[in-house]
């Protein structure tokens, strides 16, 4: 039995994640920040809610001690949580509104994977997915081509190029842990307004990066069509 412990996981692809790694036999640990959302999700999927604020270094250190305490170990942990910071004109952003943005989308990872990874190495094949974004690809973002051509979000966009740098490093550092980047792509959350692809689909890369074999790649970014262009 895979045992998957998944961030921001109460709603959106998050939520999806975690219920198609229930469908695929996965025992889910639900992570979120709200209790209460994270209990009634948890609840409706057949998962465990653990709660975890990715941001605060003690909460995370009690999600990882639940879990050696519950389960005592992880297969997968897959770092979904994030979030879509200060929109409007740049003159206006503050460091303080980057900060906030890093502290989530790029420390959240780092705090979460330093504190999971004991449990992740008692695992015959541990797998971690970092969710990253084509917003954040130089390629994708100066391509006219591409849909991410057409929005600036610089903070965003910038956590989102640093957590793709992160996996690949980490990659390289962690050789017996298979870990990668999975882009979404435009899906209809609350980040985009509804604008894009369904959740189903926006979750085919993370669930297929979840899903690796032992002979699986690591230092990967992916969509669900394969490869992409950093």
């Amino acid at each position: 039995m895979t045992t998957t412990f998944i961030t921001g996981a109460n709603k959106s692809l998050g939520l999806e994640t975690a219920r198609r790694l229930v469908e695929a036999g996965h025992t889910v640990l639900l992570g979120a920040r709200h209790r209460e959302r994270g209990r009634a999700a948890a609840e409706s999927l057949g998962a465990r809610f653990v709660s975890i604020d990715v941001t605060d270094d003690a909460s995370v250190r009690a999600a990882a001690a639940d879990v050696a305490a519950r389960e005592g170990t992880i297969d997968v942990l897959v770092n979904n949580a994030g979030v879509l910071g200060k929109v409007g004109p740049v003159e206006e952003y503050t460091a303080a509104d980057m900060s906030a943005v890093l502290d989530v989308n790029v420390v959240g990872i780092v705090r979460v994977t330093h504190a999971f990874l004991p449990l992740l190495r008692t695992s015959p094949n541990p797998v971690i997915v970092n969710v990253s974004s084509g917003m954040g690809s130089f390629g994708m973002t100066q391509d006219p081509a591409r849909i991410e051509s057409q929005y600036a979000l610089p903070l965003y966009c910038a956590s989102k190029a640093a957590v793709t740098m992160l996996t690949t490093q980490y990659a390289k550092e962690l050789k017996d842990v298979k870990v990668n980047a999975a882009d979404p792509g435009q899906t209809a959350t609350d980040f985009t307004g509804g604008l894009g692809h369904s959740v189903a689909d926006g979750a085919e890369s993370i669930v297929a990066l979840a899903t690796i074999g032992p002979d699986g790649p690591t230092g990967r970014f992916v969509d669900r069509s394969g490869n992409l262009p950093w």
